[in-house]
């Protein structure tokens, strides 16, 4: 089981970060953590509150120089501020001060000339389990070792957005800022957020490829 010092990482202050443990690492921490059931059949089991499914209104997009252009604005792609992302996504990291934190270093893209490398940040062990098995893993150690993400993904279900503050439309959020290559998962466990997020930063990379993305 590899516990990192967060000195390095992006977090500051956290207890410990978890980086790429095997699911059953992973699953043992869930179940530790009571986060889930392990079911008859042997999956791991959560329930994932309110949201179970997801939450298209709650999805923003940053407005910015560098994809500005690049992004059809309208009802599936709605803007945000800068601004506002960069205030959820220090009041993110403030919240996570003092808990442990998940991480799985991941490919996703199975073309090697197109493969993008990713950093899934979590709350919740189970979380990082969906990661480690919906992307692809990293069995180099030596790979593993030189890492470095082109993005970033932080889930945080137990963090929620204040509407009238944030400017987001609930509770929930999924932020993505093309120019930080940042995407922020508050106010709901719905892990698919963290799926259907990187589905969305390979359907804006891979058009300017002149490559067709398929789900």
């Amino acid at each position: 089981m590899a516990v990192l010092n967060p000195e390095n990482a992006m977090l500051r202050n956290v207890n410990k970060i978890f980086k790429n443990l095997p699911p059953a690492c992973l699953i043992e921490e869930a179940v530790k953590r009571q986060e889930g059931l392990i079911g008859n059949s042997g999956p791991f089991v959560v329930k994932t509150g309110t949201r179970t499914g997801r939450s298209p209104e709650d999805k923003f997009i940053v407005k910015e120089k560098s994809s500005e252009e690049k992004i059809w604005w309208g009802k599936e792609n709605r803007p945000i501020d800068s601004s506002k992302f960069d205030k959820i996504y220090r009041k993110l990291l403030a919240y996570l001060e003092g808990k442990d934190v998940f991480v799985q270093d991941c490919y996703v893209g199975a073309a090697q000339n197109y493969t993008v490398p990713i950093r899934v940040y979590t709350e919740y062990a189970w979380q990082s389990l969906f990661a480690s098995n919906m992307f692809i893993q990293i069995n180099d150690q030596s790979k593993l070792a030189n890492f470095s993400p082109e993005f970033t993904i932080f889930a945080a279900p137990r963090f929620h957005a204040t509407p009238e503050i944030d400017g987001t439309k609930s509770e929930a959020f999924v932020l993505i800022d093309f120019g930080k290559k940042i995407i922020l998962i508050g106010g709901t466990g719905y892990a698919g957020e963290i799926k259907k997020s990187v589905f969305t930063v390979l359907n804006y990379l891979l058009p300017q490829n002149r490559v067709l993305s398929m789900h």
